[in-house]
């Protein structure tokens, strides 16, 4: 990947690649799960611990190879069954140290992030119907380089051997037939196995594919499950092969909601990450991207080009063209255009942020309005109250973030400044380009009474010769002239006599 970032870490759909892989997995409902890790170990263990509390962690061993691998998580999953047998209250020692996990053992990549717990599933059932040794999920691709080649067994169609690319011959690489690398195994059959397999290949890695001639040789059945849907089984190697699994596994997601009943105007421009949640009826318009746990209830729509990060949207809202990240917008509401819905804000039923408003950690009650060029941070506002245009919530004072709370049914002028903390109160008025300082009682206006002050003349004498200093000059000559009215005839014929007499000189 070139990257300091490990492999399984990237992300595709708002997942990691490993993510992807452990919610295919707990979909087969697993008595328990292992994830084995090398490269950067305490980087992936830290984010299976985050994703999947449950699972175990095994770290394998400077020996390469998947069968290496695959050994280190048995013997996690062996430790972990003695550890349960103990905890039971088994006094036998011996008992709990001979301690070994049986069934079903389901192995797969931790960067297929395609592979879904349906067919993980269809796998193991097959595997136990079939009483097999070991079971192979393979699958047909037109160009098969860098995969092992499935070797079948001409009389029966049973898997004969799985060949690497490296040690194929040219007969075995024009096979068609790939192992996808994801598995069923019995689990004391692969523990077995497992002991005898060496490193003598041309990678001087413990191959897991090396099981299966160990499986057959002590007459073990082994099948192969084909997987119609090749992509599901491709792994991610570069950022060209993460593009394409985004790409896909997106195409994917947005087909899963039109099927649902939701209106995806153009699936071209339309992003969304596996953990979004949409109802039947939602719209999404071109340009939009919902991302993380975004939730969108019935009958609202989203975009043009707009970008919601965990955020709720309730039933019949409307945002467009709008940026929010961990905010709910209620029932009703509407956002945007050019909103900037930062954390923490909740703005409820009915309630309206307009164009170019940002709000940050601000609740906003029902069917109050903040409709444009506002900044509210730091906020409680009540309800159907509205905020004039160019108001800001000065809610940092350079050390400290402070609240202001707004009652309900309040009328905050236009251009107004809150320096938090401060309170307007129920029924209250804030008069335009009010500086409010101190708490507004209920009913109360508040405003700044400083006079206008008017200096006559000051354009003529401070810009003399500019075009102002000449329509002021005109406007006056205007309103001398005879019947005393600066029409605006009048202020046409002054214009034409001065423009006459220039014209002379």
């Amino acid at each position: 990947m070139k990257s300091g970032v490990p492999k399984v870490l990237h992300t595709v759909a708002g997942r990691s690649l490993l993510h992807h892989v452990l919610v295919a997995a707990s979909e087969t409902a697993p008595m328990r799960t292992v994830v084995v890790v090398r490269h950067e170990a305490e980087l992936v263990s830290a984010h299976v611990h985050d994703i999947a509390p449950a699972a175990l962690i095994a770290d394998q061993d400077q020996i390469p190879g998947t069968g290496r691998a695959v050994w280190s998580a048995l013997t996690a999953l062996d430790a972990a069954a003695g550890a349960a047998l103990a905890a039971a209250g088994s006094r036998s020692r011996k008992d709990v140290a001979a301690a070994k996990i049986s069934g079903t053992l389901l192995v797969t990549s931790g960067d297929v992030p395609l592979m879904d717990g349906g067919t993980l599933t269809e796998l193991a059932e097959a595997h136990r119907v079939d009483g097999n040794a070991v079971t192979v999920l393979t699958t047909l691709l037109e160009d098969p380089k860098g995969y092992g080649r499935i070797v079948r067994e001409p009389a029966t169609g049973d898997v004969a051997r799985i060949v690497e690319e490296g040690d194929a011959t040219e007969e075995e690489r024009a096979i068609a037939e790939i192992n996808t690398g994801t598995y069923a195994f019995d689990a004391d059959v692969l523990r077995d196995a497992l002991a005898g397999v060496g490193r003598e290949n041309a990678q001087g890695e413990m191959y897991l594919t090396d099981v299966i001639g160990v499986a057959r040789a002590a007459g073990g059945v082994v099948r192969a499950i084909m997987l119609e849907d090749s992509a599901a089984a491709e792994g991610v190697n570069d950022r060209v092969q993460l593009a394409r699994a985004g790409a896909e596994l997106n195409a994917r997601i947005l087909e899963r909601w039109m099927l649902e009943g939701v209106t995806i105007v153009d699936p071209a421009t339309t992003w969304i990450d596996a953990g979004v949640t949409l109802a039947a009826d939602v719209t999404l318009l071109p340009g939009t991207l919902l991302q993380g746990t975004t939730t969108v209830a019935t009958r609202a729509t989203i975009g043009p080009d707009t970008t919601l990060k965990d955020v709720i949207v309730g039933e019949g809202a409307t945002v467009v063209r709008s940026h929010g990240i961990e905010s709910i917008i209620g029932v009703g509401a509407s956002v945007g255009p050019f909103s900037y819905l930062r954390p923490g804000t909740n703005l409820s039923r009915d309630g309206k942020i307009g164009a170019f408003v940002e709000t940050k950690n601000a609740q906003i009650g029902r069917g109050s309005k903040i409709p444009h060029l506002s900044y509210v941070g730091d906020a409680t506002i009540g309800e159907e109250s509205n905020v004039g245009a160019a108001t800001i919530f000065v809610n940092y004072d350079g050390v400290t973030k402070h609240h202001t709370t707004v009652g309900d049914h309040v009328r905050i002028g236009s251009d107004n400044t809150l320096i938090a903390p401060v309170s307007v109160g129920d029924g209250a008025y804030t008069g335009a380009g009010a500086i409010i300082r101190r708490d507004v009682p209920a009913g109360a206006l508040g405003m700044n009474s400083a006079p206008q002050q008017t200096v006559e003349g000051w354009v003529e004498r401070r810009r003399p010769g500019t075009p102002s200093a000449k329509a002021a000059q005109a406007a006056r000559e205007a309103a001398t002239e005879p019947g005393a009215l600066a029409s605006g005839a009048q202020k046409e014929r002054a214009a034409a006599k001065r423009s006459g007499a220039k014209g002379e000189s």
